[in-house]
């Protein structure tokens, strides 16, 4: 396993990083929590995220192509709520990283 940063900097966006993110803050906790790895999940908006350094960024697609290649590990949700949904798209992307 390649070294990974302790905790985890992980960000939940969406365009406006209120209500949205915020669930989708709490859904990423949860599944990190499941996986075992440490994290401090950030929820912000757009903006905020492309100056923001992270490890992971997980958001809505519109977001997250905008996003991509700011952080080692970006992930597109469809449904905040969904931790399966979720868990399913960070497992590989975090196994690629060496980090699972």
């Amino acid at each position: 396993m390649t070294d990974r940063p302790d905790p985890l900097k992980v960000l939940a966006v969406c365009g406006l990083g209120m209500g949205t993110s915020l669930i989708l803050r709490m859904t990423t906790e949860t599944v990190f929590q499941r996986l075992g790895i440490p994290v401090e999940v950030e929820n912000t908006d757009i903006s905020a995220a492309r100056s923001t350094q992270a490890d992971v960024i997980v958001g809505q697609g519109m977001h997250t192509s905008e996003l991509e290649g700011t952080a080692p590990v970006t992930v597109t949700v469809e449904d905040f709520v969904d931790d399966a949904a979720l868990e399913s798209r960070l497992r590989p992307a975090l196994e690629q990283q060496g980090w699972l």
